[in-house]
């Protein structure tokens, strides 16, 4: 039985017609529960879609929860250890928020309204269906010392050039932290314009921290797309 169940919720594989239903099912219902976060209002519709959806959220996270074994092959160890994985996190935190809401007329746990704001989460969830999802977590699983390498070079940059510029220009600057905004922006070439240096020596600091920031974002985008187009050919090899 819980073999059965376990085939149904997961993605659907060719053939498997339940499977597929649930599928298309569920992303129905992801979809449906991400419309009322559109408007600032809210209406009985609005919140008879949030119960239904999450009542569904918590059925799909139990049968999930059952059939860990299954799914992460380490007997009895796997129900305790499925809560902790990226998705079984994900589906939690996107049920919580209307849980709490719930609760809604204590005054004291009004506090908890602000994790409504995890709702966004359940777009997350559409991830659990999709293919090309699956082939970009073996990406950055086969590329992952060179991503973590990219990874400490920029936060490396990053703190180097907060430092060198709160020094060169401490008037531009209230504190470490806005330097460390004022590096981040330059790192990804956004350039918001909000804090900037003034001074000739802070501007050519700017200059070459944008121009090092290109070479630094251009590495991972790389990385990832040779990874990418290295799996679909295998994949493509694996289906002829």
């Amino acid at each position: 039985m819980r073999r059965r169940i376990f085939e149904i919720i997961e993605p659907s594989e060719n053939g498997n017609k339940l499977s597929k239903i649930y599928d298309f099912v569920m992303i129905g219902v992801i979809i449906a529960s991400i419309v009322p976060l559109a408007f600032k209002t809210s209406n009985a519709v609005f919140d008879w879609i949030d119960y239904i959806s999450v009542a569904i959220f918590i059925i799909d996270y139990i049968l999930r929860l059952i059939t860990a074994d299954l799914k992460l092959g380490k007997s009895v160890g796997s129900f305790f250890l499925y809560p902790f994985t990226p998705m079984a996190i994900v589906d939690l935190l996107s049920i919580l928020p209307s849980l709490t809401a719930l609760n809604g007329g204590f005054k004291l746990l009004k506090l908890f309204r602000l994790l409504r704001s995890l709702k966004v989460l359940r777009t997350f969830k559409f991830l659990r269906y999709s293919k090309s999802f699956e082939i970009i977590v073996n990406v950055f699983k086969k590329q992952k010392k060179v991503l973590i390498a990219v990874g400490s070079l920029a936060a490396a940059y990053i703190l180097i050039s907060a430092l060198i510029i709160y020094n060169v220009e401490p008037d531009s600057f209230n504190n470490f932290f806005d330097a460390i905004y004022w590096a981040t922006v330059s790192l990804t070439t956004v350039g918001y314009g909000d804090i900037y240096p003034v001074t000739v020596v802070g501007r050519i600091v700017t200059m070459l921290s944008s121009l090092f920031g290109i070479a630094v974002i251009a590495l991972p985008a790389g990385v990832i797309t040779a990874g990418y187009m290295a799996e679909i050919n295998g994949e493509d090899n694996r289906n002829d």
